[in-house]
């Protein structure tokens, strides 16, 4: 598979909200307004960029069944494999700790929109899903789990973007009183999310 088409896949096809539903929490509670939820998408898409190639790293020469020979082929048969959940979720929250740093340093107002959502990218199932698919994917070099890092964190973008563009709108709109706020977004994803299907029938 082409790096292309590995971006489009990870973007519209395998999208992490509307095929895998991983993220829903703070993709239901971020986005009630465009602002808000691009700098979320953006920063989510900047942590997947940043932790899939360093995980890919971890798991290859560290993680992995024979990694360690690298080392010395008497710990070739070292199996480090259980370390799995434990080193990629401290690798993510190293990076979410140096970006809400950042963030805070450079954008406040960012800062206080996205408040303890921020932080809790950190145990954003849609960065460690991103991670444990590209080890099951057993992805040939770093390059690819770079670019699949992109398009998951750019499919989670969209996805948080459109919605909160619909939730925008729908101020305007005569809703049930039992459908709003969660009711109706649950309703509006479903949807998004039989939309998105219609990128299943494109052959990649």
């Amino acid at each position: 598979m082409s790096l292309f088409n590995l971006f489009l896949k990870s973007v519209f096809v395998d999208n992490m909200i509307f095929a895998y539903f991983l993220g829903m929490c703070s993709y239901l509670a971020v986005s009630k307004t465009v602002k808000t939820s691009a700098g979320l998408g953006l920063a989510v898409t900047f942590v997947l960029v940043v932790t899939v190639p360093v995980n890919y790293l971890i798991n290859k020469y560290l993680l992995s069944p024979g990694a360690l020979a690298w080392i010395s082929p008497q710990w070739a048969t070292l199996d480090l494999s259980f370390l799995t959940y434990i080193l990629f979720i401290a690798i993510i929250a190293a990076i979410v700790q140096i970006l809400e740093m950042v963030i805070e340093t450079f954008t406040s107002s960012l800062y206080s929109a996205l408040g303890i959502f921020l932080p809790l990218i950190a145990v954003n199932c849609a960065i460690l899903g991103c991670s444990l698919f590209m080890q099951e994917r057993n992805f040939s070099n770093v390059g690819e789990a770079a670019v699949f890092g992109l398009g998951s964190g750019l499919g989670w973008l969209l996805a948080i973007v459109a919605i909160a563009a619909i939730r925008e709108k729908l101020r305007y709109s005569k809703i049930p009183k039992g459908l709003q706020g969660v009711g109706i977004s649950f309703i509006i994803t479903g949807l998004m999310g039989i939309a998105f299907m219609a990128f299943m029938g494109i052959k990649l």
